[in-house]
Order: structure tokens, then C-alpha cells, then sequence
């Protein structure tokens, strides 16, 4: 085995004899089954054989409290999509070539959560593919390629959204038709970044590729969580349309309700986008994704150059999917997300005045960034990548997010509660002050 390369939150393999005997044969299993392409999390990999709810379990019954997953955004097991997808699987799985209502049903549910002016949904598998298929559209209709990012994005793992994802493998690694802007931060931070979205448009055109999208993640995820203030994004919209660019709203991590405000991340914007992209959580685990977009944006693209995905909105994924949409409703998690995300702004932000390695905290609902910083300032990176593997010995887990790795990551599934937010507030001041002392 070899040392991963990478962020340095994931476990590192040549310290495979610091683990268990158990989790050891495991680790040698997937390097030689999965090949060496795989990443695990944490000094100490985790193993999980049943979730649910807010709560991991591992083959000892030891439980875990997860801060950090967003796939399973209504809760791990969920008994109304557990039951959705056993039902629709032994009745009928197939593709959307033939006629089904479901998944019009479905469609019609999620186009009236979002602004008149996206009328179309097309399914994918994944929130990659649904990236995909807006940057094809985009390029489409605009007849140009050029694309304006994040520093340090991530937008998925096809060719295309690799290429602009500088997370994945740094900026080298960037299509030659990719411009990259700084993440909007500070208090002028959304005049910054008009200004550098409309340098990167003009850079764009004079290089002769033209400005086919922003393609931006609404809360920032990657960058370090930044969802504030709202409106930030509004600027920065107007000048790539000013250049004939489109907006995508890559919704695969701020979407379905998580920033308790509104349903979707850019509805805190004050923006309507050209197309939206959802993933991760749509199906609670499930293989669901989709690209939403204005009906003139793939009027041409449509009969032109087609689409289609062969699992795609296929009837088990799309009744797991509507099975989330309803539980998000039913159980009014949006305003569940925004009421606990209050709790813990406010915990976390009480946590900071004790500990001085806490120079921010970002909280949009159930997402909240909270960046780390050494006594002269610099990003505290050694230490927040401590406080994520001291957490992880206390049976929570959270992540680690930004350029430097500097910012705590936390993004639980959405029904949890005040009492857990009150004990992550808790074992993290714990983390911190023994890692300070």
C-alpha cells in the first residue's frame, strides 16, 4: 500500500497496522477488491452496518452520532422511503421510455417547490450526471464553452464536472475553457466577487471561448461553507448574463430544505437560475438525480441532440424521491432545519467566545461552517483535522471543508434534534479543550 494522496482527513494506508484486526483485513480487502482509487475517512476508519435516524451503528452496537451526512437528508432508514422503494420494487422497475405517472407526479411536486420559470426536469443517477447534462445544455445554447467556477469547487467525477472541480486535483488540472474566482468572503465579499465573475467573463471571451455558465454551489460547500449574507449571489449572476453566460445552481448539497430559509440554496439569493442540479439526497440514498431548467434554455437542445438516462427516473428511485419530498413536508423539516440550525448558530457561536482557535461560524439551517485559526491568524488546518478525529473517538462525526482544510464541517440528516445539537456543542468544546491544553 501506498500513501493516499489527498486531503488529509482521509485515512492514510500505510498506517494500516495502527488499526484493529478486524478493521485491517478490511482495509486489505477493499485496496485489493476496489483498487487503490478509494478514499476512507479519518485516522481510525469507521464501520457502520445499520443506521437510523441521526445515529450510525457499528458491528459492536456502538453508536455514533452523524453530523456530517446529507444523502440520507430525511434519516438514515427512514421508514416511509424504506417502505416507497420495497413496494414500487416488487411491482414494476423499468425506464422512462414507457408511460408511468409516477414519475409525473413526482416532477410536478418538485417544480412547484421551485420559481415558475423552471418548467422541465430530466433525471439522471447521480448529481455528476445531472451536472453534466447542464453544462452540455449550457454550451448548447449559448454555442460557447467557456465556464466560471469556485477555487476550490467540486461539481462531480464524470470528464466534464472533473474538469471543473479544482477540488479533485488542483487547478492544473482544469480544462483550458475553465476560469476560477475566489468564493465570496468578507463584507464586500459579494461586490469581490462580481467583479471577479465579470473578469473571468472578459478573460473568457478574449481567449475565444466565450461565456457558457457560472456553475456554483449555493452555499459554498467546498470553499468553506459561506452561505451569508443573502443575496450575495445576485451581483455575480447579473454580470455572467451580462456576458451571455447562464446561471447553474449546483443544489446537490444546499438543497431539500437544509438551509431551514427556503427549499433550494439560491431562493435565499433573490435568484431564479437558468438551470438547477440536484443529487445526493433526492432519494435518501438512492440513485436519483436531476437537472431542472427554463423550457427555452432545451428548446433546441431537446429535438436537436437528445437525452436519455437508461436508470433515470426509474420507478423505484422516483418513489423514493417522492417519498422524501413528502416526509420533508409532512414533517415540516424546513422549518425543523431552521428553529435547530438557530440552536446551534447559537451554541457554536458561545463556544467561540471561549475558544479562540474559533474565528468564524457560518450557519445556514441544519449547515454550519466553523473555521479555525492559529494565534497569528494563519489557517489552523493540523487542528481542525485533531478536532474532526477527536470527535470521531467520541462517537460524532463531522468533516472537514476549504481550501486549507481549516473549516469543521457540519451537515447532519435534517431531523436532528435540539438534544443533538446541544451534544455536539458539547463534545466539540470537550474536542477543543483538550486538544488546547
Amino acid at each position: 500500500m501506498t500513501t493516499t494522496v489527498g486531503p488529509a482527513s482521509y485515512f492514510d494506508p500505510s498506517r494500516i497496522e495502527e488499526l484493529d484486526d478486524r478493521s485491517a483485513e478490511l482495509v486489505r480487502r477493499r485496496d485489493r477488491d476496489l483498487g487503490p482509487a478509494y478514499r476512507l475517512f479519518y485516522e481510525q476508519p469507521v464501520h457502520v452496518v445499520r443506521g437510523e435516524g441521526v445515529h450510525l451503528y457499528d458491528p459492536e452496537g456502538n453508536e455514533y452520532l452523524d453530523c456530517y451526512n446529507n444523502v440520507p437528508v430525511v434519516g438514515h432508514a427512514h421508514p416511509r422511503v424504506t417502505e416507497a422503494i420495497a413496494t414500487q420494487a416488487a411491482r414494476l422497475n423499468t425506464h422512462t421510455r414507457y408511460l408511468h405517472e409516477a414519475v409525473l407526479r413526482y416532477s410536478e411536486d418538485l417544480l412547484a417547490t421551485m420559481p415558475g420559470e423552471l418548467g422541465h426536469v430530466m433525471f439522471s443517477c447521480t448529481g455528476s450526471e445531472a451536472v453534466d447534462l447542464a453544462l452540455r445544455i449550457a454550451k448548447y445554447r449559448t454555442g460557447r464553452r467557456g465556464v466560471i467556477v469556485t477555487r476550490n469547487a467540486y461539481h462531480g467525477v464524470t470528464t466534464e464536472t472533473a474538469s471543473v472541480s479544482p477540488s479533485l486535483g488542483g487547478l492544473h488540472r482544469l480544462a483550458d475553457w475553465v476560469r476560477v474566482v475566489d468564493p465570496p468572503a468578507g463584507p464586500q465579499g459579494a461586490q469581490q466577487f462580481q467583479l471577479q465573475v465579470a473578469q473571468a467573463a472578459a478573460d473568457l471571451v478574449a481567449a475565444g471561448e466565450g461565456v457558457a455558465a457560472l456553475l456554483v454551489d449555493s452555499i459554498f460547500t467546498s470553499d468553506g461553507i459561506l452561505p451569508e449574507p443573502a443575496g450575495l449571489l445576485a451581483p455575480a449572476v447579473a454580470a455572467v448574463r451580462d456576458a451571455g453566460g447562464l446561471y447553474i445552481a449546483d443544489e446537490v448539497q444546499a438543497g431539500f430544505a437544509r438551509t431551514g430559509e427556503a427549499m433550494w440554496g439560491f431562493q435565499r439569493h433573490g435568484v431564479v437560475p437558468d438551470l438547477v442540479t440536484l443529487g445526493k439526497p433526492m432519494g435518501n440514498g438512492m440513485p436519483v438525480a436531476a437537472t431542472v431548467v427554463r423550457p427555452e434554455v432545451v428548446a433546441e437542445f431537446g429535438p436537436e441532440v437528445r437525452f436519455f438516462s437508461t436508470f433515470g427516473g426509474n420507478p423505484v428511485s422516483i418513489a423514493a424521491a417522492q417519498a422524501v419530498l413528502d416526509v420533508i413536508h409532512d414533517e415540516d423539516l424546513q422549518q425543523h432545519a431552521f428553529t435547530v440550525g438557530e440552536q446551534l448558530r447559537k451554541g457554536l457561536r458561545e463556544l467561540a467566545t471561549r475558544h479562540r482557535a474559533i474565528v468564524d461560524v457560518r450557519v445556514a439551517g441544519l449547515f454550519a461552517g466553523v473555521q479555525l485559526a492559529d494565534s497569528d491568524a494563519r489557517p489552523a488546518t493540523g487542528l481542525a483535522l485533531a478536532v474532526m478525529n477527536d470527535l470521531r473517538r467520541r462517537r460524532l462525526l463531522i468533516g472537514t471543508a476549504g481550501l486549507e482544510d481549516d473549516v469543521l464541517k457540519i451537515r447532519p440528516p435534517l431531523p436532528f434534534s435540539a438534544d443533538d445539537a446541544d451534544r455536539l456543542v458539547t463534545e466539540l468544546d470537550n474536542a477543543l479543550t483538550a486538544l488546547s491544553g
